[in-house]
């Protein structure tokens, strides 16, 4: 996504969000009669603002700049969507999808607002503590989506680069429902629609990793950094694949490359820690993965998990538990954070003792996550 930049720092905001009448220095009045009052703040200006920042990934000071435009004018769709995506980014779900259901009903044909409501329903479903309570959700998506391919076919302009936004979304939908064949179709639909696309190659790159075929999975997410060589996320994911097939010599330079594109991207950090790992380098791998955590730390539970791996073969018992449990809690769904929590909890040293009925209950939601899940169930087979 390329980034709108503003020169002149605060300077500018101020500018863009003073009134036109201000913006330029009044004569000096004939007399002393009092000034005139000062127009108010159009909504587009609060807009303007609310992008920068959005742009910028400060969103909690967008949703205070979209929602003054939303309250000056309750129908402006350009303040309505922004106000809905930064409720969705600060994870205000119902609020975001109520507004982005408010700009649909007023503007059936606004593409991006579908789009927006669509992935607003995802996020929720992926956030929600209990899926089960949201279980409507990803059939709510596709539903929207439904519509907005609709409104994509009749477009006479960029059509097919609108329906291979459609497919993306579907894809991952799919994926969420645990469809992988028909998320695979879709990633590749989007692909064929839009082949230039460097993030639809590592959205299918990892639809491929997910099924186990890693050398398709290494095939997308290659033709992606390609494409892209720029983007941190294509060339972490793709280095993190390369160690995870063995090939640690080519992975590790791969993603120290993504590092060092992006410091302050927590992704590319804790991909390097990861492969870092991967590679026995311990050094190196806590030093980026506790960057990454600190950088974001609540979107990627692998850091925790990987950072728990660290702690677990150093014998530090203590700190692995501490952070299989930040894993196990960020990643409810993950079977392998849980079996390792279980695994912590099982070996004791030192002062830390063993503790049999923790480990014996993530063994179980382990099994849980995973019927079948051998070295949970060997693992639960010793502590009952």
């Amino acid at each position: 996504m390329n980034r709108r930049t503003m020169t002149g720092g605060l300077l500018s905001l101020m500018l863009l969000l003073a009134p036109a009448s201000a913006q330029t220095a009044p004569a000096t009045p004939a007399t002393p009669s009092a000034a005139p009052a000062a127009r108010p703040i159009p909504a587009a200006n609060y807009v303007a603002v609310g992008g920068y920042y959005y742009e910028q990934g400060k969103y909690d000071q967008a949703y205070v700049a979209y929602r003054a435009a939303a309250e000056l004018e309750p129908s402006n769709p350009a303040a309505l969507l922004g106000l809905g995506r930064a409720q969705v980014k600060l994870r205000l779900y119902s609020a975001g999808i109520t507004t982005l259901q408010k700009l649909v009903t007023l503007d059936p044909r606004n593409f991006d607002a579908q789009i927006a409501l669509s992935q607003a329903f995802v996020q929720q479903y992926i956030g929600a503590g209990d899926r089960t309570l949201v279980a409507a959700n990803l059939g709510a998506a596709l539903k929207v989506l439904q519509d907005a391919e609709g409104v994509a076919q009749a477009a006479t302009q960029s059509g097919d680069l609108l329906l291979s936004r459609v497919w993306n979304e579907r894809g991952y939908v799919y994926k969420l429902q645990g469809d992988a064949a028909r998320a695979i179709d879709a990633f590749k639909r989007a692909i064929a629609l839009n082949g230039e696309n460097a993030i639809l190659l590592y959205n299918l790159g990892d639809m491929y990793y997910a099924t186990g075929n890693v050398p398709l999975a290494l095939d997308n997410l290659q033709q992606a950094v390609i494409l892209d060589p720029r983007d941190p996320f294509n060339r972490a994911y793709y280095a993190k694949l390369l160690a995870l097939s063995g090939n640690v010599a080519a992975a590790k330079p791969e993603a120290a490359q993504a590092a060092r594109l992006a410091p302050k991207n927590a992704y590319a950090v804790g991909q390097y820690g990861v492969v870092s790992y991967l590679a026995r380098d311990a050094v190196t791998a806590r030093a980026q993965l506790t960057q990454a955590v600190t950088l974001d730390p609540l979107r990627y539970p692998e850091f925790y998990y990987y950072l728990g791996r660290l702690s677990l073969d150093a014998g530090d018992l203590k700190v692995a538990r501490e952070q299989f449990t930040r894993a196990s809690a960020l990643g409810s769904q993950n079977a392998e954070y849980a079996y390792y929590l279980g695994l912590s909890y099982e070996r004791g040293a030192g002062a830390v003792a063993p503790d049999r009925l923790k480990a014996r209950e993530n063994y179980e939601r382990a099994l849980k996550l995973i019927p079948g899940y051998k070295d949970a169930q060997d693992a639960l087979n010793r502590v009952r």
